[in-house]
């Protein structure tokens, strides 16, 4: 069984409010990011191991991209973050841009 992965379920799963304006956002983050429909569904898989490490993935403000970010100060949990991240984004093949002093990493697309 094949799941359709929509800007509605997305929103929804990172329990965003679904509105006009969300869905805006949600879709040009989508349209903006190279092979999104291949990884999607391991978008919600990865928010929620990254739960306990006070981080998630969101929709980013700046940039058309979806955002994974930590808001921990723990340096332990910090390590831990960076380290997920990063293997999920080999697992997936996928482009992530690390904002400089900040816990922050857009997903770009596929590589």
């Amino acid at each position: 069984m094949q799941i359709e992965i929509t800007p509605e379920m997305i929103l929804s799963q990172l329990e965003y409010t679904v509105n006009s304006s969300s869905l805006e956002q949600a879709e040009k983050a989508i349209n903006n990011t190279k092979g999104f429909e291949q990884f999607a569904k391991h978008l919600i898989s990865l928010n929620d191991h990254l739960k306990h490490m006070n981080a998630y993935v969101a929709l980013s403000n700046n940039e058309a991209y979806f955002k994974i970010k930590s808001e921990n100060k723990n340096e332990a949990m910090l390590k831990e973050f960076h380290e997920a991240v990063k293997k999920w984004g080999d697992k997936y093949h996928l482009i992530l841009k690390i904002i400089p002093n900040k816990e922050v990493y857009y997903i770009l697309g596929i590589k």
